[in-house]
């Protein structure tokens, strides 16, 4: 049965946000002695031939992921019955990132092999963030380099208009949308329309007059001229 959490990590959940290669090619390091630092890069090999760049996002989550990471007892007790050694498992439960990260600023345009981040580290450490570090660049990124395109569209050719992030209701799952959203406003959006996004982040909340209101609002007479004019010069709408 699946667990009534599923889907939403918590800071204790976390560290199980990795393939479990890397968890057993870190046992195997970790039983021959071998942790030599390692440095390694993130980068994008080759760009569609009609995106000239990739716009960098998502290193402060990426970050965040290198201060705060660490293993619980529940979730050691978890890896335990997965067949991972006491021993090893002793060793993650002093685990903390020992290493340098150096990385390229978030809205920094990137080209194809040339790294968005860097991470220098004993490579028990390093492996360990590896699915975590994509994960929080790569689709940040990804988003980003969309909302920069349009952004700079509307600043060749539009009237000023806008540009506001509405795609909480299709983004695949809440975590996707909130970090839409943020990715969106580093690429040049205005705005977002998802009040918890605009609480943790420092794109701002904002919206339009839905299509449910003015239906209700026709059923229920025309609105005074008085309401319709601080509708129109609401920032909200």
């Amino acid at each position: 049965m699946t667990d009534t959490e599923f889907g939403h990590l918590t800071p204790e959940t976390l560290p199980l946000f990795t393939d479990l290669y890397e968890l057993t090619m870190m046992q195997g390091y970790y039983r021959q002695g071998h942790n030599p630092r390692g440095t390694f890069d993130l980068f994008v090999r080759d760009l569609p031939s009609d995106r000239g760049y990739l716009l960098a996002a998502g290193l402060e989550q990426a970050m965040h992921v290198f201060e705060t990471l660490s293993f619980t007892e529940r979730t050691l007790d978890y890896l335990a019955e997965q067949g991972f050694d006491e021993d090893f498992l002793s060793h993650l439960a002093d685990l903390s990132f020992t290493g340098d990260v150096r990385a390229i600023p978030e809205g920094t345009p990137v080209f194809a092999a040339e790294p968005l981040l860097e991470v220098t580290a004993p490579i028990l450490q390093a492996q360990l963030f590896e699915t975590l570090v994509i994960n929080q660049i790569g689709y940040q990124s990804l988003i980003a380099t969309k909302a920069a395109r349009m952004a700079e569209m509307v600043d060749r050719h539009g009237e000023g208009q806008s540009l506001v992030d509405f795609g909480s209701r299709r983004a695949h799952g809440t975590d996707a949308g909130l970090k839409a959203a943020r990715a969106a406003f580093v690429g040049g959006f205005d705005g977002t329309s998802n009040v918890a996004a605009g609480r943790s982040s420092t794109s701002p909340s904002t919206g339009r007059w839905p299509t449910p209101g003015c239906r209700a609002s026709r059923r229920s007479g025309p609105p005074s001229r008085r309401s319709s004019r601080s509708t129109a010069t609401s920032r909200s709408c």
